[in-house]
């Protein structure tokens, strides 16, 4: 594992200034995640989860302190850094799936390949990630109102991997599926971990921690523990 942490926060605050008075999503969070790392964040409704995931992802920004991927500090970097930032070092996976319904599950994992190189031939690509998430060649080729929530799933898992980012992003991955799809949803990512890939996941289902490396729980804003 390399020395400097993936993804870095150096005490981070998120305050949203309300009519009533401020409110604190994030309140001075410090931590890191190394290459390789599988860490699941959790903690009840209302803790700054989410907030957190959008701080990382460069979705929003803190109101104060530092937030680093690969060493860099993202209050650094230009707007169209932060947009390359997005595409090419974040995997997504989001829990409402996210994908274009217009496009075919094959169509929606080549999208980001055309963004970042522009029209080509990215068959094999494409091909294998979705075969690995466990499509067959007919399946690749029906839009996701005609894939259950599970395969649904599993597309947005091979595309969040059609640009090779550093790190994953998963924002409660299983959140809208049965425990069966779950399962089997976070035996992908396990399998992806054992790879060697890095995975942050938001999650308030503590079956799915039991996957990660280690659990940061935050509460209120602050964690409690890491």
């Amino acid at each position: 594992m390399t020395d400097i942490p993936v993804v870095e926060l150096q005490d981070v605050t998120k305050v949203y200034h309300m009519p009533a008075g401020d409110v604190y999503a994030l309140n001075h969070v410090n931590f890191s995640v190394k290459k390789g790392e599988f860490v699941a964040i959790t903690g009840p409704s209302g803790s700054g989860k989410s907030t957190l995931m959008n701080m990382i992802g460069c979705l929003d920004v803190p109101t104060t302190g530092t937030i680093k991927i690969n060493g860099v500090s993202t209050s650094e970097m230009t707007d169209d850094e932060l947009t390359d930032h997005r595409l090419n070092t974040v995997g997504f996976i989001f829990q409402k799936f996210n994908l274009i319904s217009l496009l075919t599950a094959y169509e929606n994992v080549e999208y980001p390949l055309i963004l970042k190189y522009g029209k080509g031939d990215y068959s094999e690509r494409v091909t294998k990630l979705l075969e690995m998430v466990g499509f067959t060649r007919d399946r690749m080729w029906h839009t996701p109102y005609e894939l259950s929530g599970g395969q649904q799933q599993r597309v947005s898992i091979a595309r969040a991997l059609a640009t090779d980012p550093t790190f994953l992003l998963c924002d409660e991955p299983t959140g809208n599926l049965d425990s069966k799809m779950s399962t089997q949803i976070m035996e992908i990512l396990d399998n992806l971990h054992k790879e060697g890939r890095t995975i942050l996941m938001v999650t308030h289902n503590p079956e799915t921690t039991t996957y990660a490396d280690r659990t940061i729980v935050i509460r209120d804003g602050e964690i409690v523990n890491d």
